[in-house]
This record gives structure tokens, C-alpha cells and sequence, in this order.
């Protein structure tokens, strides 16, 4: 069994696999879709970051991959309906990086408000500037929080615990922690607060979120965070914003073109521009951080593959087993009436006991795990692929 981990993955994760069993190529960078075709050889498992896309081409060139690990939080470079139609889970890794962006996001607010990286241009350049003109405690100052789930939460606490005074809002109605104050709408959000920091999926309707119309709703002087999605913000509008002095600072850790590899230029209008934090996607880039997602991806794939669990699947549905005592059937389906019905039929028919059965369905489809003893398993799962709702038949 062959897994191949693109885009630097941490060796943790090359350990966590070896040690299941598995044989492991471990690549530097991510690869475009035809390069990606041809290293997907032999592979049933691959991990990735952010830069390599997952299409549907990609995934009707090789039946034989089984599964996908995002070792990261986002997976809007992967086409999850093309995945689960062809039968492939997807695992990420949503809490393991959570506190890695949190302390980025407080540093660079710290760093924005005492102007930390002018002064730090001007001391590299011989220039000794101990001015205080624009530079401010961030006690007492108000935060707005756009996105209030494991990040924009964890923010709002270690914030608050600074002084600052903090505001959320999401369009999901979430509990605020400490003393946050929850808003009706990003107008408010902006019209109130002098720090705004993004923490929004990457799902399409929040493609260019943040715009110029939304930077013109901002309070003057505002100091401006997206560490989330590249896609979410257009940054010619912030460099417009920036440069008019209507911002007054601004930390960028995505971007909506980014380098595949630290061999090719990364250029952006933002580059150059006064109180201008850019940093390259590096909001999880902590050793700690890593070690975790390389355990805790590596894990999920190892246990698809060797026992069926799509436990945290972020396209099938979610069905946690223990390790199989007998054979084990993995059965991905359309989810439409009868299907159970027709499986265990067939089951049935070669004269197959089953010890334990489990069923969770996600929408358009349906996952079954059975546990079952028997003499007479010739044939029995191309029958099972047979049946017409079937996607995907395995047998461990």
C-alpha cells in the first residue's frame, strides 16, 4: 500500500504511516494537475496542503486512490463532490493548527499597532526613528471578529484577556465566550470597531467578501487581518484602501495566487506599502502544529484504509467502527430506499452471517460497514458493485 505526501508535510506523518505498514514517497512541493496524474501511480493514499488542487480529472485517472488528507484546515482545493462520486474520503485537520494562528494573529495586531515592522525597516536601514507618532497599546481597543468558530473563538478569548474590547459576527448563531458582543451584520462590525480579522472558510460565496465597498465601511484608520482564504479579500482594493491612508495597517498571510514552491517569484499589489504585514501562509506553520497534523491526518487516512472509519470525513458519511474481528464490507452508496435491504440480500445469498452492521447517511449518499463470517465469499463483491446504487465495494 502506497501513500504519497506532497507540499513538505511534516516527517511525522511519514512516521505515523511507516509505522502502519505503509511504503511512503514524501515530495517538497505541490504539483499542477498533470504532473499530479502521473505520480499518482500505484497510490491509495495522498496528502496534501493547500496548493495542490484535487479535480475530477485527477480523480477519474486513478479508481484506485482511496482516500485524501488535507494537512491543513481548508479543503476548497479539493473537489469534495467529485471525491465522494468516486467513492474517495477526505480528511483535514481542523483544530490541530488553531492555536498556531490565534498567537500569529495577536502578534502581527501588536505589530500593526506600534508600527513594529517600519521601525524594524528603518533600523535595517541606519535610520534610528524612536517616535511614538502612530504607535498605540492595543489595550482598550475594539476587535471585530468576522467568522466565530475554532479560530475566530479562541481569538476573542486570548484577545480579551489583553483589554480589548471584542465584537464577532458569523453568519451561524454561535455562543460568545467571555464578554464578546455578537453583531447583526459586517456594517456594524466595521462601523464599530478599529481591528478587523477574518476567519471565514473558503466556500464559494465568500469568494471577494471583503471589497472595496466593505473597506469604505470600515472606520478611518483601521488595522486589517485576513489569515483565513486568499479568495476571501480583493487585495487591490485593500492596496487602494492602504495607500489612501483609509487603513492604516494591514497583516496578509493568504493570497489568491501563491507560489507552488519557494522557486517561484511571489509578487502582490500589497507588496512595498507602509505597516504592511505579508507573510507566506504560514498562520499553522509551527513545529507544534505540525507534528499534531501530521498525526492526526496520517491517522485518519491509515484508519480509512485499514479499518473503514470516516470518523471527522469531510465528504462521506461518518461512521466510527472498532478494529474488525471478522471480514469486514465497505459499502458506499447512493443513498436511496432499499439499498440495505438489497446488500444484505445478497450477503444472504452466500450464505454470509453478519456480527455487526453500521449505517450513516450524508445527503445523495449512504455508507454501510458489516462485519460478516462465511465460507462462500467468491464473487460476493462484484455482486455487491453490481447493484446499482453501489459506488465504491471493499473488503478488508
Amino acid at each position: 500500500m502506497k501513500a504519497l505526501l506532497l507540499e513538505n508535510i511534516h516527517s511525522e506523518a511519514v512516521r505515523a504511516l511507516e509505522g502502519r505498514g505503509y511504503q511512503v514517497e514524501l515530495r517538497s512541493g505541490a504539483l499542477g494537475e498533470a504532473e499530479l496524474v502521473d505520480a499518482l501511480e500505484g497510490v491509495e493514499l495522498l496528502g496534501i496542503r493547500s496548493r495542490t488542487h484535487i479535480t475530477d480529472t485527477v480523480l477519474k485517472a486513478h479508481p484506485q486512490l482511496l482516500a485524501v488528507g488535507a494537512f491543513c484546515i481548508g479543503t476548497n482545493q479539493i473537489d469534495l463532490p467529485a471525491a465522494a462520486a468516486a467513492g474517495v474520503a477526505v480528511f483535514n485537520a481542523p483544530y490541530s493548527n488553531t492555536r498556531s494562528v490565534v498567537e500569529l494573529a495577536l502578534g502581527e495586531i501588536i505589530t500593526m499597532a506600534r508600527r513594529l515592522g517600519d521601525k524594524n525597516a528603518s533600523m535595517h536601514a541606519g535610520i534610528w526613528d524612536k517616535s511614538a507618532n502612530g504607535s498605540h497599546e492595543v489595550r482598550g481597543r475594539t476587535l471585530g471578529i468576522v467568522g466565530y468558530g475554532n479560530i475566530g473563538s479562541q481569538l476573542s478569548v486570548l484577545a480579551e484577556a489583553m483589554g480589548m474590547k471584542v465584537y464577532f459576527y458569523d453568519v451561524v448563531d454561535r455562543l460568545a465566550l467571555g464578554n464578546a458582543t455578537r453583531v447583526d451584520s459586517m456594517q456594524e462590525l466595521f462601523e464599530t470597531c478599529e481591528t478587523i480579522s477574518l476567519h471565514v472558510d473558503g466556500r464559494a460565496s465568500n469568494a471577494r467578501l471583503i471589497g472595496e465597498r466593505e473597506f469604505a465601511q470600515m472606520r478611518p484608520r483601521t488595522l486589517f487581518l485576513n489569515l483565513c482564504r486568499g479568495n476571501v479579500v480583493d487585495v487591490d482594493a485593500l492596496a487602494a484602501a492602504l495607500q489612501s491612508g483609509h487603513i492604516a495597517g494591514a497583516a496578509v498571510d493568504v493570497f489568491p495566487d501563491e507560489p507552488k514552491s519557494k522557486d517561484e517569484p511571489f509578487v502582490s499589489p500589497l507588496q512595498g506599502i507602509s505597516n504592511v504585514v505579508l507573510t507566506p501562509h504560514v498562520g499553522g506553520s509551527t513545529l507544534e502544529a505540525q507534528v499534531d497534523i501530521g498525526r492526526y491526518v496520517a491517522g485518519k487516512l491509515a484508519d480509512y484504509e485499514a479499518y473503514g472509519n470516516t470518523s471527522m470525513a469531510v465528504n462521506l458519511p461518518e461512521v466510527s467502527v472498532p478494529v474488525p474481528q471478522a471480514e469486514r464490507i465497505l459499502h458506499l452508496h447512493r443513498n436511496v430506499p432499499g439499498v440495505l435491504a438489497r446488500l444484505n440480500h445478497t450477503l444472504a445469498g452466500h450464505n454470509m452471517n453478519i456480527g455487526s452492521q453500521t449505517l450513516s447517511t450524508l445527503g445523495e449518499y449512504g455508507y454501510v460497514v458489516t462485519d460478516v463470517s462465511g465460507q462462500h465469499y467468491e464473487g460476493l463483491l462484484a455482486e455487491l458493485q453490481a447493484l446499482e446504487e453501489s459506488i465504491r465495494v471493499r473488503m478488508i
